[in-house]
């Protein structure tokens, strides 16, 4: 069984190193922080022994992905993107000359696959799974087909801007 003197090493020891990977998974220092203590929490409950920093790296990284895998999309793009929160409850945003510019961008400068991804996560509303599942494609490839299309608008609304 751990004991709290386990963990206060294995914490000595790691901590700074899951703090960073945290860090750079997340970028806020507060649920950074949380999720760390929470690795050292669980186990201090699972009483596993002979944990290694490989293991505890993963643990960081996992508890990260479920934190952001939980939040809504409004949050994700928010953090991704770092928005203002003004920008996004302004009534105005977006404006329909941006609107007509996404569609367009949307339409003329992505490939026939990406757009396809587009519509049927954005306008069709399906999931990462159910978009994998229509096309026969990974859940990575749809995350990647998203990336592609939004690093496109955000390089067309910047010259637009």
């Amino acid at each position: 069984m751990t004991t709290t003197n386990d963990i206060e090493q294995l914490f000595r020891t790691h901590y700074v190193e899951m703090h960073r990977l945290a860090m750079l998974v997340l970028r806020d220092e507060d649920t950074a922080r949380d999720i760390v203590h929470d690795v050292f929490e669980s186990l201090l409950r699972s009483g596993l022994t002979d944990v290694s920093g490989q293991y505890l790296l993963k643990a960081v990284r996992n508890r990260c992905l479920n934190h952001i895998k939980s939040l809504s999309v409004r949050d994700r793009m928010k953090e991704l993107y770092a928005v203002d929160e003004q920008e996004i409850a302004d009534d105005e945003w977006p404006d329909d000359e941006t609107i007509a510019m996404i569609h367009s961008t949307v339409a003329n400068d992505l490939t026939d696959a990406c757009r396809r991804v587009v519509n049927m996560r954005f306008a069709e509303g399906m999931s990462y799974k159910e978009i994998s599942a229509t096309l026969g494609i990974s859940e990575v490839a749809v995350y990647k087909h998203l990336r592609h299309a939004i690093d496109v608008l955000r390089s067309k609304l910047s010259q637009n801007g």
